[in-house]
């Protein structure tokens, strides 16, 4: 029986007055009992310090913790399921020195924690006995919204007649109702959706949002919310503020979201201390992003460099002790075939990393012998590139007349997928089609599926597909540009193609294209594609 907290200075009666209050029992339909509050009371007048205990609908006392004047601070009680049900099955009943009412931290850890309820017995000035008492507890989000919380008091202490088992059991129904009749539409969950930058890159912060929102929503996650924080400088423990931070856990607690989805990559430190501090399920962009490669890959190729690129993100993780990360084993964030537990060794991570790497190579080898004979045959190949959801399967199919799937999804094509086009004069080509790029893409899944583009990199053309009707198409062609550098791709001809022009007035459309010397085209219009299809045999075989 270790007791929590501000536990330095104390005298050794008070620490023995502390000890006692482990043998204490509260009844479930009794929010304070005489006994629990005249010890509790003593020693908070005897210290000067907030005093409290964490109790289960056993009564049973588990934790004893001490604060200061002003707060306490909880322990760790993530693994502390005391009942089933919406709410946690433990109350929080503690002093107050100065006659307040539930505090800020008070109202925080009643959500974050989802406890039962939240007692604060107040003290007489100057003297060690009870004059008022503050209560509250957590309500499921009504239809006008409003805090996820209800508060009472002040209330004489001898007038005290809260029943806990009542409220509670009221409460458990109405979370239930209100669960069932707002079913989840998403089938990996809810999720509010974070950004957080300093004020150097706060001016790409909302359109950064908007891509992973749709991220999101290529995952399988319902997005319910999104806050944005612009700050100084990103906070090196949980990159928003504090503050920020709690506003954060009870806007999940209105609208019951499970899961918290960051506009960056954190740190493991970061997430270890997020996820601990709001009993939240903490992604980052990496993660989701891995996740939807994880949901799409098909070819044994495809679900290896998976695997590797989520092994490589798991292993500065593993070492780390957090209630979060262990839920990485299920769900938004830890499908797929680089799932894994998190008791697996740094060694055993490291021998699995060798064995895909070899794995990977030996695939790579025979993606090499199929593309050296088609040169021998003198196959002329045309791979196509561009943003993710530019529209390059759509292009695919009107150019190949194949119908390979094309979703209005982020990364709808994950594995490359080739098909043979015939041109009018007679002529064949090879076309294939490359998963898409993104901005800040993982750089471990960018180098888990470098070899894949080793397709692009034997192609006679690449044809990089730009979604002409997105207002950040400018930065998507730039993004795109970078990323061929990088692969070594920047010698391999190729052609603008500005897609979905029918989307824009023609005019605007022609100018876009004129200017970059492309093609401005629908591949949903096959009448539009007759110009490209000409500029591609023409660039191929003269």
């Amino acid at each position: 029986m270790k007791i929590s907290g501000n536990t330095q200075g104390l005298s050794p009666s008070d620490s023995k007055a502390l000890e006692r209050i482990f043998r204490r029992r509260v009844p479930f339909d009794k929010l304070l009992t005489p006994e629990l509050t005249r010890s509790l009371v003593d020693v908070s007048h005897s210290t000067g310090r907030q005093v409290g205990v964490l109790v289960d609908r056993t009564g049973e006392v588990h934790h004893v913790i001490v604060g200061d004047a002003t707060k306490l601070m909880l322990p760790d009680v993530g693994r502390l399921r005391a009942a089933p049900g919406r709410l946690r099955g433990i109350r929080l009943i503690h002093t107050h020195l100065n006659n307040e009412p539930l505090t800020r931290d008070d109202l925080v850890d009643l959500t974050r924690l989802r406890l039962d309820m939240v007692a604060a017995i107040c003290l007489h000035p100057g003297e060690a006995r009870p004059s008022w008492v503050y209560y509250g507890h957590n309500v499921p989000e009504g239809p006008d919204g409003g805090e996820p919380y209800r508060t009472f008091g002040p209330i004489s202490y001898h007038r005290l007649d809260a029943n806990p088992r009542e409220i509670i059991t009221a409460l458990e129904a109405e979370f239930a109702r209100a669960k069932k009749a707002r079913p989840t539409l998403a089938p990996e969950g809810r999720a509010i959706l974070v950004h957080v930058c300093d004020k150097k890159h706060s001016l790409n912060a909302r359109d950064s949002l908007a891509e992973l929102k749709e991220l999101a929503r290529t995952a399988g996650v319902e997005v319910m919310d999104t806050i944005l924080q612009i700050r100084d400088r990103v906070d090196p423990k949980y990159a928003l503020g504090r503050g920020k931070l709690d506003e954060v856990v009870i806007r999940a607690m209105q609208l019951d979201v499970e899961v918290l989805v960051f506009d960056r990559n954190l740190t493991p430190t970061q997430a270890a201390a997020i996820a601990r501090n709001t009993d939240l399920k903490v992604i980052d962009r990496t993660q989701l992003i891995l996740d939807i490669f994880a949901q799409r890959a098909q070819t044994n190729d495809g679900k290896l460099q998976v695997e590797l690129a989520q092994m490589k993100y798991l292993l500065p993780r593993l070492g780390q002790k957090d209630d979060g990360l262990s839920r990485l084993t299920g769900g938004i964030g830890g499908r797929g075939p680089g799932e894994t537990k998190l008791e697996i060794g740094r060694r055993r991570a490291r021998d699995r990393i060798n064995r895909l790497n070899k794995q990977l190579k030996k695939l790579g080898k025979q993606r090499e012998l199929r593309r050296s004979r088609r040169e021998k045959m003198g196959t002329k190949v045309v791979a196509i590139v561009g943003y993710t959801n530019a529209g390059k399967s759509t292009l695919l199919n009107a150019l190949t007349g194949s119908s390979v799937v094309a979703e209005d999804k982020l990364f709808a094509t994950l594995d490359p997928r080739t098909r043979k086009m015939e041109f009018r004069s007679g002529r064949t080509a090879v076309v294939t089609d490359t998963v898409g790029f993104i901005r800040d893409l993982p750089k471990d899944l960018f180098a888990a599926f470098r070899a894949t583009f080793e397709e692009a990199a034997g192609a006679d053309l690449l044809l990089h597909v730009v979604d002409a009707a997105d207002p950040r198409n400018d930065e998507h062609l730039k993004t795109t540009e970078a990323l061929l550098v990088e692969l070594g791709l920047e010698r391999v001809p190729r052609l603008l193609v500005f897609n979905k022009a029918d989307e824009l007035d023609p005019r605007v459309a022609a100018v876009m294209a004129h200017k970059e010397e492309g093609v401005a085209i629908s591949a949903l219009a096959p009448k539009t594609l007759m110009p490209l299809e000409s500029r591609v045999e023409r660039m191929l075989f003269t």
